[in-house]
């Protein structure tokens, strides 16, 4: 498949990028500068431009574009940046869509697990309600301006949760602290994160290129865990203790309302869809993925 990708340089994009193409496919990255190689094309969504040439012959669309979340504090100009970050982009391709002779056949843009605000103990697959908060909001109006790609193009909005990989991401900060004895939970750790491995995300995508999916789907792994069985594995597998346990008010204190966002809520999400389509996960259990997540190699 000939596949064009907005976000391709952030952590899961470049990961994506070279399991699409060790499985054969072409991945062609927009970038915002000029290209500095054959397999790049230029956009700049922020001004919602996008040649629709660039989209001719394409296969599938794959939207990853979305400022940092939990990367600097949530001020009212951060909040905004994440809103445009994301909504900017997922309307400029969708429109650009629109404008081909013969749109993609499939147009996949992430979401996340937000989606469902913080709701505690309570199962959730694709059907339930959104929730509430900022970021429910914004994976609300993320999966909206997906949708308005033409006719005749699935859509998918995965939404994906909490992603582990050996560098970067939701476990950037944790991993080394545990290496050193002294991370530990996050609040009472009771709250349920709803993860899934680097190399888990790339396969599922790959996997929803071809599957007749479309709509919200539930990204995580099958095992549900809370953060303290999630720690305490993590640190069980670097043999750490991970005693060291961050209150909830400092988190508030030091984070403001990023820390009850991301942090401390709790989404027990289930990948109902993608277990009834057949996807087959390479870290479907937290002891998997944990030795995969703490591995040197």
């Amino acid at each position: 498949m000939r596949i064009i990708m907005a976000g391709a340089s952030g952590l899961i994009g470049t990961d994506m990028s070279a399991h699409l193409r060790s499985g054969g496919h072409e991945v062609i990255r927009l970038v915002r500068r000029a290209p500095a190689a054959a397999g790049e094309l230029q956009w700049d969504p922020a001004a919602g431009q996008l040649d629709p040439a660039h989209l001719e012959g394409a296969d599938a669309v794959i939207n990853l574009a979305g400022a940092g979340i939990g990367d600097r504090p949530w001020t009212r100009g951060r909040i905004d940046e994440l809103f445009r970050s994301r909504l900017d982009p997922t309307h400029t391709l969708a429109a650009a869509m629109a404008k081909t002779e013969q749109p993609p056949k499939v147009f996949i843009s992430q979401s996340g697990s937000n989606y469902y605000g913080d709701r505690g103990a309570a199962v959730l697959r694709e059907h339930a309600p959104n929730g509430s908060g900022v970021m429910a909001r914004i994976c609300r109006e993320w999966e909206a301006a997906a949708h308005t790609a033409p006719a005749g193009v699935r859509v998918v909005t995965p939404r994906t949760g909490v992603v582990l990989s050996r560098s970067g991401g939701a476990l950037g900060r944790l991993l080394p602290l545990l290496r050193l004895g002294i991370g530990g939970p996050l609040g009472n750790g009771r709250q349920c994160w709803p993860w899934i491995t680097l190399p888990d995300v790339s396969s599922a995508f790959s996997f929803l290129l071809t599957s007749p999916l479309s709509g919200p789907v539930n990204l995580c792994a099958p095992e549900t865990a809370d953060v303290n069985a999630l720690v305490a594995r993590l640190a069980a597998a670097l043999h750490r203790p991970a005693l060291l346990r961050v209150p909830g008010p400092v988190l508030r204190l030091v984070m403001g309302k990023l820390a009850d966002e991301l942090l401390l809520g709790s989404q027990r999400m289930e990948p109902a869809l993608l277990a009834e389509a057949g996807f087959e996960w390479k870290h479907p259990s937290l002891s998997e993925a944990a030795a995969w997540a703490t591995a040197r190699d």
